[in-house]
């Protein structure tokens, strides 16, 4: 039953989102254009002006380096070798497999953040962070909606996936960033 609600309510937040970067479309397929908003913490350089202020759920794709466990086993008293160290090779197996899998490039780092659109780039300050990520336009790629989430590919570093209700708009405008009103 609380699974069913919370189905829905996912269903909701999708189609509002869906419904902003819609509405956000039309708007700029009809001539408008981007408002600048008041953005507070954040010093702008000379000339960058921010669209966008809101909060998303921030992760990034990468893998890492392999950590392999130490072997395991136990110690056992063989009564003609004495006591002696016995190894468990399955278990040996089945934790590298398993660090091994945990090490593929995968979404990772996943936090609440909060998110400003600049003319420059997407400037990112996750929950608990001291100091901004900068993501500029400039190092874009690529731009692949999924709603209610976007996917911001890099040429320098991992792409950078944005989800939440604002993130189909923030894709939205950033590929009109990116290509102009053209």
């Amino acid at each position: 039953m609380w699974s069913r609600r919370r189905d829905r309510a996912e269903d909701a937040v999708r189609a509002d989102a869906a419904q902003a970067a819609s509405a956000l479309t039309r708007h700029l397929q009809d001539g408008g254009g981007l408002g600048p908003v008041q953005v507070n913490g954040l010093a702008l350089a000379a000339g960058e002006v921010a669209f966008a202020d809101v909060m998303c759920s921030a992760a990034r794709f990468y893998g890492t380096g392999v950590d392999y466990p130490t072997s395991t086993g136990y110690f056992e008293n063989h009564p003609t070798f004495g006591r002696r160290w016995v190894t468990n090779g399955r278990l040996d197996a089945r934790r590298r497999q398993e660090a091994e899998d945990a090490a593929l490039p995968q979404w990772r780092d996943h936090t609440a953040a909060r998110v400003v659109l600049t003319s420059a780039g997407v400037r990112l300050l996750p929950v608990g962070a001291r100091e901004w990520m900068p993501f500029d336009h400039a190092l874009l790629t690529g731009v692949a909606a999924e709603p209610p989430a976007v996917v911001l590919s890099y040429s320098t570093c991992a792409p950078l996936l944005l989800s939440g209700l604002a993130a189909p708009w923030v894709g939205v405008a950033i590929e009109h960033l990116r290509h102009g009103s053209a």
